[in-house]
Protein backbone atom coordinates (compact mmCIF):
# COMPACT_ATOMS: atom_id res chain seq x y z
CA UNK A 1 0.00 0.00 0.00
CA UNK A 2 1.33 2.86 -1.18
CA UNK A 3 -0.84 5.74 -1.33
CA UNK A 4 -3.70 6.53 0.16
CA UNK A 5 -6.90 8.67 -0.80
CA UNK A 6 -8.73 9.98 1.96
CA UNK A 7 -12.76 10.09 0.96
CA UNK A 8 -13.23 12.78 3.11
CA UNK A 9 -12.77 16.43 4.74
CA UNK A 10 -11.99 18.66 7.33
CA UNK A 11 -10.53 17.10 10.78
CA UNK A 12 -10.77 13.48 10.23
CA UNK A 13 -9.00 13.67 6.78
CA UNK A 14 -5.85 15.24 8.37
CA UNK A 15 -6.02 13.04 11.22
CA UNK A 16 -6.07 10.17 9.22
CA UNK A 17 -3.16 11.63 6.75
CA UNK A 18 -0.88 11.88 9.72
CA UNK A 19 -0.98 8.60 10.75
CA UNK A 20 -0.16 7.22 6.98
CA UNK A 21 2.69 10.00 6.85
CA UNK A 22 4.04 8.58 9.94
CA UNK A 23 3.94 4.93 7.93
CA UNK A 24 5.71 6.10 4.98
CA UNK A 25 2.32 6.07 3.06
CA UNK A 26 1.63 8.53 0.44
CA UNK A 27 -1.93 10.25 0.76
CA UNK A 28 -4.73 11.87 -1.82
CA UNK A 29 -7.19 14.98 -0.64
CA UNK A 30 -10.04 15.23 -2.73
CA UNK A 31 -12.14 18.50 -2.22
CA UNK A 32 -15.01 20.39 -2.77
CA UNK A 33 -15.48 24.19 -4.29
CA UNK A 34 -15.94 25.12 -0.87
CA UNK A 35 -12.82 23.31 0.16
CA UNK A 36 -10.35 24.88 -2.67
CA UNK A 37 -7.99 25.99 0.27
CA UNK A 38 -8.82 23.52 3.19
CA UNK A 39 -6.06 22.18 5.46
CA UNK A 40 -6.37 18.84 4.49
CA UNK A 41 -5.68 20.12 1.13
CA UNK A 42 -2.90 21.82 1.88
CA UNK A 43 -1.74 19.09 3.80
CA UNK A 44 -1.55 16.02 0.91
CA UNK A 45 0.58 14.86 -1.07
CA UNK A 46 -1.69 15.38 -3.79
CA UNK A 47 -5.38 16.57 -4.12
CA UNK A 48 -7.99 16.63 -6.47
CA UNK A 49 -11.19 18.49 -7.46
CA UNK A 50 -14.07 16.90 -7.10
CA UNK A 51 -17.05 18.83 -7.88
CA UNK A 52 -19.26 21.89 -6.32
CA UNK A 53 -19.98 22.72 -2.77
CA UNK A 54 -23.00 20.21 -2.39
CA UNK A 55 -21.90 16.74 -0.80
CA UNK A 56 -23.93 14.90 -3.44
CA UNK A 57 -22.24 16.93 -6.07
CA UNK A 58 -19.02 16.38 -4.56
CA UNK A 59 -17.95 13.50 -1.60
CA UNK A 60 -20.84 11.10 -2.15
CA UNK A 61 -20.73 11.19 -5.83
CA UNK A 62 -19.02 7.46 -5.84
CA UNK A 63 -17.56 8.22 -9.54
CA UNK A 64 -16.00 10.88 -8.87
CA UNK A 65 -14.21 9.07 -6.20
CA UNK A 66 -13.24 6.09 -8.29
CA UNK A 67 -11.89 8.48 -10.65
CA UNK A 68 -9.33 10.58 -8.54
CA UNK A 69 -8.23 7.18 -7.19
CA UNK A 70 -7.10 6.36 -11.17
CA UNK A 71 -5.74 9.88 -11.83
CA UNK A 72 -3.50 9.36 -8.81
CA UNK A 73 -2.77 5.81 -8.79
CA UNK A 74 -3.85 5.06 -5.34
CA UNK A 75 -4.22 1.86 -4.38
CA UNK A 76 -6.55 1.91 -1.12
CA UNK A 77 -9.23 4.40 0.24
CA UNK A 78 -9.85 5.56 3.75
CA UNK A 79 -13.25 6.75 4.14
CA UNK A 80 -13.34 8.40 7.54
CA UNK A 81 -16.34 8.61 8.51
CA UNK A 82 -19.82 9.75 7.39
CA UNK A 83 -20.26 10.65 3.95
CA UNK A 84 -19.65 7.01 1.80
CA UNK A 85 -17.68 5.51 4.89
CA UNK A 86 -20.68 2.93 5.55
CA UNK A 87 -21.88 3.00 1.97
CA UNK A 88 -22.18 -0.48 0.60
CA UNK A 89 -22.34 0.22 -2.83
CA UNK A 90 -19.05 2.31 -2.29
CA UNK A 91 -18.00 -0.68 -1.38
CA UNK A 92 -18.28 -3.09 -4.09
CA UNK A 93 -17.79 -0.39 -6.42
CA UNK A 94 -13.84 0.08 -5.45
CA UNK A 95 -13.76 -3.82 -4.73
CA UNK A 96 -14.77 -3.99 -8.86
CA UNK A 97 -11.69 -1.02 -9.46
CA UNK A 98 -9.52 -3.86 -7.49
CA UNK A 99 -8.73 -0.89 -4.79
CA UNK A 100 -8.63 -1.66 -1.25
CA UNK A 101 -11.33 -0.13 1.31
CA UNK A 102 -9.85 0.25 4.87
CA UNK A 103 -13.07 -1.02 6.23
CA UNK A 104 -14.98 -3.84 6.81
CA UNK A 105 -16.42 -5.68 3.45
CA UNK A 106 -19.67 -4.69 2.04
CA UNK A 107 -21.33 -8.23 3.49
CA UNK A 108 -20.70 -6.81 7.10
CA UNK A 109 -21.81 -3.17 5.83
CA UNK A 110 -25.10 -4.21 4.13
CA UNK A 111 -25.78 -6.77 7.56
CA UNK A 112 -24.92 -4.05 10.00
CA UNK A 113 -26.10 -1.22 8.34
CA UNK A 114 -30.11 -1.96 9.24
CA UNK A 115 -30.88 -2.47 12.30
CA UNK A 116 -33.05 -5.95 12.48
CA UNK A 117 -30.73 -8.33 10.21
CA UNK A 118 -27.95 -6.71 12.98
CA UNK A 119 -30.23 -7.65 15.16
CA UNK A 120 -30.97 -11.22 13.83
CA UNK A 121 -27.04 -11.68 13.55
CA UNK A 122 -26.63 -10.98 17.55
CA UNK A 123 -29.03 -12.74 18.52
CA UNK A 124 -27.28 -16.05 16.85
CA UNK A 125 -24.21 -15.21 19.30
CA UNK A 126 -27.28 -14.84 22.39
CA UNK A 127 -26.08 -11.30 22.73
CA UNK A 128 -28.77 -9.08 25.35
CA UNK A 129 -31.72 -7.59 23.43
CA UNK A 130 -34.33 -5.31 24.04
CA UNK A 131 -37.77 -6.78 24.07
CA UNK A 132 -39.42 -5.87 20.72
CA UNK A 133 -40.68 -6.88 17.41
CA UNK A 134 -38.21 -8.81 14.93
CA UNK A 135 -39.22 -7.79 11.66
CA UNK A 136 -40.48 -4.57 10.04
CA UNK A 137 -44.23 -3.29 10.90
CA UNK A 138 -46.00 -3.54 7.56
CA UNK A 139 -49.99 -3.33 9.72
CA UNK A 140 -50.72 -0.52 11.71
CA UNK A 141 -53.23 -2.74 13.73
CA UNK A 142 -50.77 -5.58 14.05
CA UNK A 143 -47.98 -2.57 15.49
CA UNK A 144 -50.71 -1.69 17.52
CA UNK A 145 -51.27 -5.47 19.24
CA UNK A 146 -47.09 -5.79 19.39
CA UNK A 147 -46.94 -2.47 21.01
CA UNK A 148 -49.36 -3.24 24.22
CA UNK A 149 -47.68 -6.84 24.19
CA UNK A 150 -44.24 -5.47 24.53
CA UNK A 151 -45.19 -2.28 26.90
CA UNK A 152 -45.44 1.28 26.63
CA UNK A 153 -43.59 3.30 26.51
CA UNK A 154 -42.16 2.49 23.12
CA UNK A 155 -39.65 3.14 20.73
CA UNK A 156 -40.10 3.17 17.13
CA UNK A 157 -36.97 2.71 15.45
CA UNK A 158 -36.28 3.32 11.41
CA UNK A 159 -34.46 0.03 10.24
CA UNK A 160 -31.82 1.78 8.40
CA UNK A 161 -31.72 4.77 10.88
CA UNK A 162 -29.13 7.02 12.48
CA UNK A 163 -28.73 9.99 14.31
CA UNK A 164 -32.24 10.12 15.77
CA UNK A 165 -34.11 9.90 12.43
CA UNK A 166 -36.78 7.83 11.97
CA UNK A 167 -37.12 7.81 15.77
CA UNK A 168 -40.18 8.36 17.66
CA UNK A 169 -40.60 7.78 21.47
CA UNK A 170 -44.78 7.13 22.18
CA UNK A 171 -45.93 6.82 25.97
CA UNK A 172 -49.81 5.74 25.11
CA UNK A 173 -51.47 3.63 22.65
CA UNK A 174 -53.66 7.23 22.10
CA UNK A 175 -50.89 8.63 19.90
CA UNK A 176 -49.35 5.49 18.72
CA UNK A 177 -50.86 5.18 15.07
CA UNK A 178 -50.00 9.08 14.48
CA UNK A 179 -46.52 8.46 15.69
CA UNK A 180 -45.95 5.30 13.47
CA UNK A 181 -46.96 7.13 10.62
CA UNK A 182 -44.58 10.12 10.99
CA UNK A 183 -41.66 7.78 11.83
CA UNK A 184 -42.13 5.54 8.48
CA UNK A 185 -42.48 8.90 6.55
CA UNK A 186 -39.28 10.28 8.11
CA UNK A 187 -37.58 7.00 7.59
CA UNK A 188 -38.61 6.98 4.00
CA UNK A 189 -37.18 10.30 3.52
CA UNK A 190 -33.87 10.47 5.33
CA UNK A 191 -33.11 6.22 3.86
CA UNK A 192 -35.25 5.61 1.20
CA UNK A 193 -36.02 2.93 3.80
CA UNK A 194 -39.77 3.39 5.35
CA UNK A 195 -39.09 0.16 7.46
CA UNK A 196 -39.42 0.64 10.89
CA UNK A 197 -39.46 -1.80 14.22
CA UNK A 198 -40.67 -1.75 17.82
CA UNK A 199 -38.95 -1.76 21.03
CA UNK A 200 -39.62 -1.22 24.60
CA UNK A 201 -38.21 2.52 25.88
CA UNK A 202 -36.08 1.72 28.48
CA UNK A 203 -35.74 4.50 30.30
CA UNK A 204 -32.92 6.88 31.39
CA UNK A 205 -30.46 4.59 29.96
CA UNK A 206 -26.99 5.37 29.29
CA UNK A 207 -25.43 5.08 25.99
CA UNK A 208 -22.05 2.90 26.62
CA UNK A 209 -20.04 1.60 23.41
CA UNK A 210 -17.24 -0.70 22.66
CA UNK A 211 -14.27 0.03 20.46
CA UNK A 212 -12.95 -3.28 18.35
CA UNK A 213 -10.70 -4.31 15.97
CA UNK A 214 -10.78 -7.66 13.94
CA UNK A 215 -8.06 -9.06 11.45
CA UNK A 216 -8.77 -11.34 8.05
CA UNK A 217 -7.45 -14.20 10.45
CA UNK A 218 -10.14 -14.00 12.98
CA UNK A 219 -8.19 -12.43 15.65
CA UNK A 220 -10.13 -9.63 17.57
CA UNK A 221 -9.96 -7.76 20.16
CA UNK A 222 -12.17 -4.74 21.88
CA UNK A 223 -10.39 -1.75 23.26
CA UNK A 224 -12.69 -1.11 26.33
CA UNK A 225 -16.14 1.59 26.60
CA UNK A 226 -17.02 4.50 25.81
CA UNK A 227 -19.49 6.45 27.31
CA UNK A 228 -21.50 8.51 24.61
CA UNK A 229 -24.50 9.54 27.01
CA UNK A 230 -24.40 13.28 26.90
CA UNK A 231 -26.05 13.90 23.20
CA UNK A 232 -28.52 16.49 21.91
CA UNK A 233 -30.96 15.35 19.21
CA UNK A 234 -29.78 11.59 19.42
CA UNK A 235 -26.11 12.87 18.95
CA UNK A 236 -23.37 12.83 21.17
CA UNK A 237 -21.82 16.09 22.30
CA UNK A 238 -19.50 15.16 25.13
CA UNK A 239 -17.87 11.55 25.85
CA UNK A 240 -15.53 10.09 28.03
CA UNK A 241 -13.71 6.43 28.52
CA UNK A 242 -13.59 4.65 30.39
CA UNK A 243 -17.00 4.89 32.00
CA UNK A 244 -17.06 6.24 35.25
CA UNK A 245 -19.90 3.88 36.73
CA UNK A 246 -19.48 0.59 34.22
CA UNK A 247 -18.62 -2.32 37.02
CA UNK A 248 -15.30 -4.37 36.05
CA UNK A 249 -17.75 -7.42 35.38
CA UNK A 250 -19.77 -5.80 33.09
CA UNK A 251 -17.27 -4.27 31.54
CA UNK A 252 -15.61 -7.43 30.85
CA UNK A 253 -19.30 -9.15 29.50
CA UNK A 254 -19.74 -5.98 27.10
CA UNK A 255 -16.29 -6.76 25.69
CA UNK A 256 -16.86 -9.81 25.34
CA UNK A 257 -20.18 -9.12 23.79
CA UNK A 258 -18.98 -7.05 21.06
CA UNK A 259 -15.93 -9.28 19.93
CA UNK A 260 -18.87 -12.07 19.52
CA UNK A 261 -20.64 -9.24 17.46
CA UNK A 262 -18.33 -8.73 15.35
CA UNK A 263 -18.02 -12.85 14.66
CA UNK A 264 -21.91 -12.78 13.91
CA UNK A 265 -20.91 -10.71 10.52
CA UNK A 266 -17.36 -12.01 9.72
CA UNK A 267 -16.76 -8.61 10.60
CA UNK A 268 -12.61 -7.31 9.31
CA UNK A 269 -11.36 -3.66 10.74
CA UNK A 270 -12.48 -1.27 13.27
CA UNK A 271 -15.67 -1.18 14.37
CA UNK A 272 -17.90 -0.26 17.63
CA UNK A 273 -19.96 -2.21 18.86
CA UNK A 274 -23.53 0.32 21.01
CA UNK A 275 -25.21 -0.75 23.78
CA UNK A 276 -27.64 0.74 26.21
CA UNK A 277 -27.52 0.32 29.86
CA UNK A 278 -29.70 0.53 32.30
CA UNK A 279 -29.91 1.89 35.84
CA UNK A 280 -29.24 -1.64 37.44
CA UNK A 281 -26.49 -2.12 34.68
CA UNK A 282 -28.47 -4.28 32.78
CA UNK A 283 -27.12 -3.77 28.87
CA UNK A 284 -28.67 -4.52 25.81
CA UNK A 285 -27.02 -4.63 22.19
CA UNK A 286 -28.09 -1.75 19.94
CA UNK A 287 -25.77 -1.45 16.61
CA UNK A 288 -23.04 -1.64 15.27
CA UNK A 289 -21.12 1.04 13.42
CA UNK A 290 -18.74 -0.44 10.51
CA UNK A 291 -16.31 2.73 10.60
CA UNK A 292 -14.10 4.82 12.78
CA UNK A 293 -15.89 6.97 15.24
CA UNK A 294 -15.92 10.37 15.74
CA UNK A 295 -15.14 9.92 19.52
CA UNK A 296 -11.76 7.54 18.38
CA UNK A 297 -9.34 9.49 20.19
CA UNK A 298 -10.72 8.86 23.80
CA UNK A 299 -9.82 5.22 23.01
CA UNK A 300 -6.91 6.10 21.59
CA UNK A 301 -5.63 8.23 24.75
CA UNK A 302 -6.46 5.36 27.14
CA UNK A 303 -4.92 2.34 25.27
CA UNK A 304 -2.03 4.05 23.28
CA UNK A 305 -2.76 2.80 20.00
CA UNK A 306 -3.16 4.49 17.13
CA UNK A 307 -6.36 3.10 15.84
CA UNK A 308 -6.13 4.48 11.78
CA UNK A 309 -2.87 2.97 11.81
CA UNK A 310 -4.45 -0.19 12.71
CA UNK A 311 -6.86 -0.13 10.46
CA UNK A 312 -4.16 0.51 7.83
CA UNK A 313 -2.33 -2.76 8.32
CA UNK A 314 -5.49 -4.59 8.85
CA UNK A 315 -6.30 -3.38 5.30
CA UNK A 316 -2.80 -4.52 4.29
CA UNK A 317 -3.24 -7.71 4.90
CA UNK A 318 -1.21 -7.96 8.41
CA UNK A 319 -2.12 -10.25 11.27
CA UNK A 320 -3.25 -8.25 14.65
CA UNK A 321 -0.22 -7.89 16.88
CA UNK A 322 -2.91 -6.68 19.86
CA UNK A 323 -3.56 -9.64 22.49
CA UNK A 324 -6.35 -8.79 24.84
CA UNK A 325 -4.68 -9.72 28.05
CA UNK A 326 -2.23 -6.73 27.12
CA UNK A 327 -4.29 -4.13 26.49
CA UNK A 328 -4.91 -1.81 29.32
CA UNK A 329 -6.52 1.06 30.52
CA UNK A 330 -4.30 3.87 31.36
CA UNK A 331 -5.94 6.93 32.89
CA UNK A 332 -8.78 8.58 31.97
CA UNK A 333 -9.74 11.00 28.79
CA UNK A 334 -12.75 13.26 28.03
CA UNK A 335 -13.49 14.18 24.69
CA UNK A 336 -15.96 17.61 23.37
CA UNK A 337 -17.04 17.72 20.17
CA UNK A 338 -16.55 21.62 19.31
CA UNK A 339 -19.74 22.08 16.90
CA UNK A 340 -20.41 25.78 15.27
CA UNK A 341 -23.72 25.67 16.97
CA UNK A 342 -26.05 27.70 19.64
CA UNK A 343 -26.50 26.15 22.90
CA UNK A 344 -28.38 28.69 24.19
CA UNK A 345 -30.94 28.35 21.17
CA UNK A 346 -31.28 24.59 20.46
CA UNK A 347 -28.24 23.96 19.19
CA UNK A 348 -29.20 26.10 16.25
CA UNK A 349 -26.36 25.50 13.90
CA UNK A 350 -24.07 28.50 13.22
CA UNK A 351 -22.21 29.81 9.98
CA UNK A 352 -19.57 32.70 9.25
CA UNK A 353 -16.24 33.13 9.62
CA UNK A 354 -13.71 32.94 12.15
CA UNK A 355 -12.78 35.99 13.57
CA UNK A 356 -10.56 34.54 16.74
CA UNK A 357 -9.43 30.77 16.49
CA UNK A 358 -6.94 29.90 18.62
CA UNK A 359 -6.38 26.64 20.30
CA UNK A 360 -5.68 25.46 23.98
CA UNK A 361 -2.21 23.50 24.76
CA UNK A 362 -1.20 21.93 27.72
CA UNK A 363 -0.20 18.60 28.97
CA UNK A 364 -2.73 15.96 28.23
CA UNK A 365 -4.60 17.92 25.54
CA UNK A 366 -5.34 16.78 22.22
CA UNK A 367 -7.11 18.87 19.61
CA UNK A 368 -8.38 17.55 15.89
CA UNK A 369 -8.38 20.29 14.24
CA UNK A 370 -8.81 21.83 10.94
CA UNK A 371 -9.33 25.24 11.30
CA UNK A 372 -7.48 27.76 11.45
CA UNK A 373 -8.72 32.26 11.99
CA UNK A 374 -10.15 33.17 8.92
CA UNK A 375 -11.63 30.52 7.86
CA UNK A 376 -15.47 30.22 6.89
CA UNK A 377 -17.52 27.65 8.45
CA UNK A 378 -20.20 26.23 5.54
CA UNK A 379 -23.54 25.39 5.41
CA UNK A 380 -22.87 22.70 3.04
CA UNK A 381 -21.58 20.18 5.91
CA UNK A 382 -21.73 19.10 9.68
CA UNK A 383 -21.23 21.98 11.53
CA UNK A 384 -18.42 20.12 13.74
CA UNK A 385 -15.20 22.62 13.76
CA UNK A 386 -12.52 20.05 16.00
CA UNK A 387 -12.60 17.46 19.09
CA UNK A 388 -10.91 18.83 22.33
CA UNK A 389 -9.61 16.10 24.03
CA UNK A 390 -8.59 16.63 27.65
CA UNK A 391 -6.42 13.38 29.21
CA UNK A 392 -5.38 12.77 32.79
CA UNK A 393 -4.28 10.13 35.35
CA UNK A 394 -7.62 10.46 37.05
CA UNK A 395 -11.17 11.30 36.34
CA UNK A 396 -10.95 14.38 38.02
CA UNK A 397 -7.51 15.47 36.85
CA UNK A 398 -8.86 14.84 32.84
CA UNK A 399 -12.07 17.28 34.53
CA UNK A 400 -9.58 19.76 35.06
CA UNK A 401 -7.60 19.91 32.24
CA UNK A 402 -10.60 19.62 29.98
CA UNK A 403 -12.16 22.97 31.88
CA UNK A 404 -8.70 25.05 31.50
CA UNK A 405 -8.81 23.59 28.05
CA UNK A 406 -12.52 25.06 26.99
CA UNK A 407 -11.67 28.48 28.90
CA UNK A 408 -8.15 28.62 27.06
CA UNK A 409 -9.76 27.80 23.42
CA UNK A 410 -10.63 31.41 22.27
CA UNK A 411 -13.59 31.11 19.33
CA UNK A 412 -15.16 34.52 17.86
CA UNK A 413 -17.17 35.08 14.72
CA UNK A 414 -19.71 32.16 15.37
CA UNK A 415 -21.35 30.68 18.26
CA UNK A 416 -19.88 26.94 19.23
CA UNK A 417 -20.51 24.61 21.67
CA UNK A 418 -17.25 25.63 24.50
CA UNK A 419 -20.54 27.46 26.65
CA UNK A 420 -22.37 23.82 26.60
CA UNK A 421 -18.74 22.22 27.52
CA UNK A 422 -18.33 24.51 30.36
CA UNK A 423 -21.76 23.48 31.74
CA UNK A 424 -21.46 20.18 31.76
CA UNK A 425 -18.08 20.12 33.11
CA UNK A 426 -19.31 21.62 36.19
CA UNK A 427 -22.55 20.17 36.32
CA UNK A 428 -22.86 17.98 39.60
CA UNK A 429 -24.82 14.77 37.37
CA UNK A 430 -21.51 14.76 35.47
CA UNK A 431 -19.08 14.96 37.99
CA UNK A 432 -21.07 12.05 39.86
CA UNK A 433 -20.94 10.30 36.88
CA UNK A 434 -24.77 9.48 37.50
CA UNK A 435 -25.86 10.71 34.31
CA UNK A 436 -28.13 9.29 31.35
CA UNK A 437 -29.23 10.07 28.13
CA UNK A 438 -31.65 12.55 29.58
CA UNK A 439 -28.55 14.85 30.52
CA UNK A 440 -29.58 17.93 28.37
CA UNK A 441 -33.36 17.83 28.70
CA UNK A 442 -33.16 16.93 32.50
CA UNK A 443 -30.49 19.61 33.50
CA UNK A 444 -29.72 22.56 30.69
CA UNK A 445 -33.38 23.54 31.62
CA UNK A 446 -32.03 27.72 32.32
CA UNK A 447 -30.93 27.23 28.49
CA UNK A 448 -34.32 24.97 27.13
CA UNK A 449 -35.58 26.59 24.10
CA UNK A 450 -38.99 28.34 23.24
CA UNK A 451 -41.13 27.70 21.05
CA UNK A 452 -39.76 30.51 18.51
CA UNK A 453 -36.27 28.69 18.80
CA UNK A 454 -37.58 25.38 17.92
CA UNK A 455 -39.31 26.59 14.62
CA UNK A 456 -36.14 28.36 13.65
CA UNK A 457 -34.13 24.72 14.31
CA UNK A 458 -36.98 22.82 11.81
CA UNK A 459 -36.44 25.25 9.89
CA UNK A 460 -32.33 25.17 9.71
CA UNK A 461 -32.77 21.15 9.61
CA UNK A 462 -35.00 21.47 6.94
CA UNK A 463 -32.75 23.96 4.85
CA UNK A 464 -29.84 22.40 5.36
CA UNK A 465 -31.56 19.07 3.95
CA UNK A 466 -32.35 21.27 0.67
CA UNK A 467 -28.83 22.29 -0.20
CA UNK A 468 -27.27 18.88 0.66
CA UNK A 469 -29.97 16.88 -1.43
CA UNK A 470 -30.67 19.37 -4.13
CA UNK A 471 -27.44 21.62 -4.33
CA UNK A 472 -27.13 25.11 -5.35
CA UNK A 473 -29.16 25.08 -8.54
CA UNK A 474 -30.07 28.58 -8.56
CA UNK A 475 -26.40 30.08 -7.01
CA UNK A 476 -23.89 27.17 -8.59
CA UNK A 477 -20.71 28.87 -9.71
CA UNK A 478 -19.15 27.41 -12.81
CA UNK A 479 -17.56 24.66 -12.60
CA UNK A 480 -13.77 24.53 -12.58
CA UNK A 481 -12.46 22.37 -15.61
CA UNK A 482 -7.98 20.68 -15.87
CA UNK A 483 -7.31 23.64 -17.13
CA UNK A 484 -9.19 26.88 -15.53
CA UNK A 485 -9.06 28.01 -11.81
CA UNK A 486 -8.38 25.03 -10.17
CA UNK A 487 -6.16 21.73 -11.53
CA UNK A 488 -8.07 18.40 -11.65
CA UNK A 489 -4.80 16.56 -9.85
CA UNK A 490 -2.56 18.88 -8.21
CA UNK A 491 0.55 18.19 -6.01
CA UNK A 492 0.37 20.03 -2.81
CA UNK A 493 3.76 20.78 0.10
CA UNK A 494 3.14 19.88 3.26
CA UNK A 495 5.47 22.96 4.12
CA UNK A 496 2.64 25.38 2.70
CA UNK A 497 0.63 24.19 5.65
CA UNK A 498 0.47 27.29 8.29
Amino acid sequence: MKKILVANRGEIALRIMRSAHEMNIKTVAVFSEADRLARHVLFADEAVYIGESPSNLSYLNIDKIISACKATNADAVHPGYGFLSENPSFAKALQKENIKLIGPSPEAMEMMGNKLSAKAAALSYNIPMVKGTKSAISNIQEALLEAEEIGFPILIKAAAGGGGKGMRIVKSKENFEEELRQAVSEAKSAFGDESVFLESYIMSPKHIEIQILADDYGNIVHLFERECSIQRRHQKVVEEAPSPLLPEKTRQQMGECAINVARSCNYVGAGTVEFIVDENFNFFFLEMNTRLQVEHPITEMITGVDLVKEQIKIAQGKTLTLNQSNLKINGHAIELRIYAEDPANNFLPDIGTLKTYKLPEGPGIRVDNAYAPGMEISVYYDPMIAKLVAWGPTRAEAIERMKLAIKEYNITGIQSTLSFGKFVLSHPAFLSGAYNTGFVESHFNDQAPDDKCEEEATIAALLMNHVFSKGQQAINKPSPTLNNKYPSVSNWKRNRLK
